[in-house]
């Protein structure tokens, strides 16, 4: 029997919901795959800032370093939305989460599901057969960089985009290493016609190019690779890129497959590794019982994939999505027209059923 400790970091909004879709999915894989999990709970975002007064607390933070792998939720709450009284905000705990654990790089598997292939907005020739992961940079760029903050007046406002040779070559190396691993293809996007940070990764990237020859590399601008992935989406393989430009074009992406309920990340780096859905935390549909769990669950599945290398644990979640997706048991964003949406617990008892 394998033990694992898994924590579990609701956070806010649906998190709480969709988490619980998760745990029935592991406990399914556990029961069928031998497992003894010991799952440790702790608050994260604007849960946390109302229990102790800090999104990410220490004794979260030694939870997760406890840990084997974090399954995470969500942040966010429309309290400390544009409320210059708000002190702290929650997404403030995600950010120390990724730098405290050293999550130094965001994966997220773009692909479709044949069935939901009418739910993008895009075209089916154009959508169908995509397949590619963003790799996207965690803790440098914009949002960590230092100078940032206001004028005295008010009236001006400023944030610093830095990042380091050894920041850049790191995460780099890891996306030469899955297109190796795939189909040997690299797509590193900048704007280093503008920005000199910019410079400094594709300079760095180039440099890296002789130690992987059989990956074929190609430099795109992020302006261009945000119409890229719309217009071709199958030109890619795999994408590496800095922070705030991997945060915009995943969530771009989310459109090829038809909802952002639908998409998993994992980040990983120097500690724990975690893994959480890419939407956020929906509070308008917060305790109605109506969110959509696939994103949450398909994390699940990437956790048994990459922190405990157990591909055909991972593969069983997999093809039990599948079936609810074909079998019409979804949630009201991907039911189709004519079908009765099911609700989130119904979603996580037939995929869990179904392991």
């Amino acid at each position: 029997m394998k033990e694992i400790k898994i924590a579990v970091l609701a956070g806010d909004g649906i998190g709480p919901e969709i988490m619980a879709q998760a745990v029935k999915a592991v406990d399914k894989v556990a029961a069928k795959f031998d497992y003894k999990i010991t799952y440790t709970h702790a608050v994260v975002g604007a849960a946390a800032i109302d229990a102790v007064g800090d999104p990410y607390p220490e004794a979260t933070h030694q939870t997760c370093r406890e840990a084997d792998a974090v399954l995470f939720g969500a942040i966010g709450d429309p309290r400390f939305d544009n409320n210059p009284e708000a002190k702290v905000r929650p997404e403030q705990g995600l950010l120390a989460m990724r730098k405290k654990l050293g999550l130094f790089a965001n994966l997220r598997p773009v692909n479709t599901f044949p069935s939901l292939l009418h739910r993008s907005p895009l075209r089916h020739d154009l959508i169908e057969g995509a397949d590619f992961i963003c790799i996207r940079e965690l803790t440098g760029g914009l949002y960590f960089g230092r100078p940032q903050g206001r004028s005295e007046d008010g009236q001006t406002a400023y944030d610093t985009c830095v990042y380091t040779r050894a920041e850049i070559e790191r995460i780099c190396r890891l996306g030469f290493e899955y297109a190796a691993k795939r189909r040997r293809h690299l797509t590193v996007v900048d704007k280093a016609n503008v920005l000199a940070t910019s410079r400094l990764w594709r300079e760095t990237a180039k440099a890296m190019e002789k130690d992987y020859p059989e990956v074929e590399v190609d430099y795109m601008f992020v302006d261009n690779a945000a119409m890229k992935i719309i217009q071709q989406p199958r030109h890619f393989d795999v994408i590496v890129t800095e922070n705030m430009f991997g945060d915009i074009l995943t969530d771009e992406a989310s459109v090829i497959t038809g909802s952002l309920g639908l998409l998993p990340s994992a980040s990983i780096g120097e500690g724990t590794s975690l893994f959480e859905p890419i939407h956020g935390s929906y509070p308008q549909a917060a305790g109605k019982n109506i969110a959509n769990p696939i994103a949450t669950i398909l994390s699940a599945a990437m956790m048994f994939e990459y922190a405990f290398s157990d591909m055909e644990a991972g593969a069983a979640i997999r093809r039990a999505v599948d079936l609810s997706i074909e079998k019409n048991i979804v949630t009201e964003d991907i039911a189709p027209a004519g079908v009765k949406p099911s609700t989130t617990s119904e979603v996580g008892d037939f995929i869990a059923a179904n392991i």
